[in-house]
């Protein structure tokens, strides 16, 4: 869907983009960075509408420098920023947009109305759109760039500004776009999470450096902890803190879930138990069993994309071991230092290619 090879673009005191090179294949595609990384940099160049300094991008076989209209015609954009015209209503301005992309005037109503339905909005189509709340208004955006069937979509912050029920609706709107329609999606965040839950491939980017590109299944993998929740009971109020005594009695490793680590609702509930083999399981559910407690899940737990940011950074933190000293050298001898050389240090706070 999108290649690039080499691209750059810079500015007089910035590099937005740096030798970026990057295959982006059909799905949905997450594309992470921190503000500032070159994500919405990438998209106005494939687009066509910002010039790269140098290298090259082809986005569904199009050449971002000969084809600009070409590929905004097979191609929807929802921007970041707020551009609505407050008033006029999402009915009209969706429709406007369908007609810009070249959809007949019936054509354009009938789109019109089955993707605001889609998004979540047919109720309140006629409404003018300065009375949206924020959350309408990024369903209006999502509208305008589905309206006209593209084959890919690039979402450049669509949870910006919404509460965390909004986000969570976004997001599923996110995945069915390409799930019930079949349309590729390219959705730009600096919320790793956010990314986890929604795309197959999860591309990142730092200081318009590509730092990783790979499948979400593999920032996940499954680890050996097993996740274990349990239900209260009158005999135990605490079922959670009830089982990790009674499986540290038993001699296995047991950490509680951090909060924030897994579901609001769960956190704080969650038990990580090491897993030594498949007698684990055995006994985590033999004790469960035993304190007359509910199992409500246990699962091999998976890593969180997070996760993998925070142990490169550890590792990158962490003082090398002080090396074995040496008899010291005669000043001028062979071999030996004229002065001391400066420290370095070499890649960024996320360099985990």
């Amino acid at each position: 869907m999108i290649v690039t090879e080499s691209l750059s673009k810079r500015y007089p005191r910035v590099t937005a983009l740096d030798r970026l090179s990057v295959d982006i294949a059909p799905g949905v595609t997450g594309l992470v960075g921190a503000n500032g990384a070159g994500k919405s940099t990438l998209i106005k160049i494939l687009l066509g509408l910002a010039p790269a300094t140098e290298g090259t991008a082809h986005v569904l076989g199009l050449d971002v420098t000969k084809d600009g209209g070409a590929i905004r015609e097979r191609v929807g954009y929802m921007p970041e920023h707020d551009c609505l015209p407050p008033d006029v209503s999402a009915t009209e301005f969706v429709v406007h947009m369908a007609r810009m992309s070249g959809l007949p005037p019936t054509a354009a109503r009938e789109r019109t109305a089955d993707t605001l339905r889609h998004v979540g909005l047919y109720e309140e189509r006629y409404r003018p759109i300065g009375g949206y709340s924020t959350g309408m208004k990024q369903r209006v955006k999502l509208a305008q760039a589905l309206v006209h069937d593209p084959q890919l979509v690039f979402l450049d912050e669509p949870t910006n500004g919404l509460d965390p029920a909004g986000r969570d609706e976004m997001l599923g709107l996110i995945r069915r776009v390409h799930t019930d329609f079949g349309i590729s999606v390219l959705v730009t965040s600096h919320l790793l999470g956010e990314l986890e839950r929604t795309c197959d491939h999860v591309v990142v980017i730092d200081g318009g450096k590509l730092l990783r590109s790979s499948a979400t299944d593999e920032f996940t993998q499954v680890t050996t902890s097993l996740a274990v929740e349990v239900t209260d009971t009158d005999a135990h109020p605490d079922g959670t803190a009830a089982l990790r005594t009674a499986l540290a009695g038993a001699g296995v490793a047991v950490t509680a879930g951090a909060p924030g680590s897994e579901s609001l609702a769960s956190a704080g509930r969650l038990l990580y138990v090491e897993a030594a083999g498949d007698d684990t399981y055995d006994l985590v559910r033999d004790t469960v069993a035993g304190l007359g407690l509910g199992l409500v899940r246990m699962e091999q737990r998976r890593h969180q994309i997070a996760e993998v940011f925070r142990d490169a950074d550890a590792a990158q933190t962490t003082p090398a071991a002080p090396a074995t000293p040496a008899a010291p050298a005669t000043p001028g001898a062979p071999g030996a230092p004229a002065a001391p050389a400066a420290p370095t240090r070499e890649g960024g706070a996320h360099d985990v290619a």
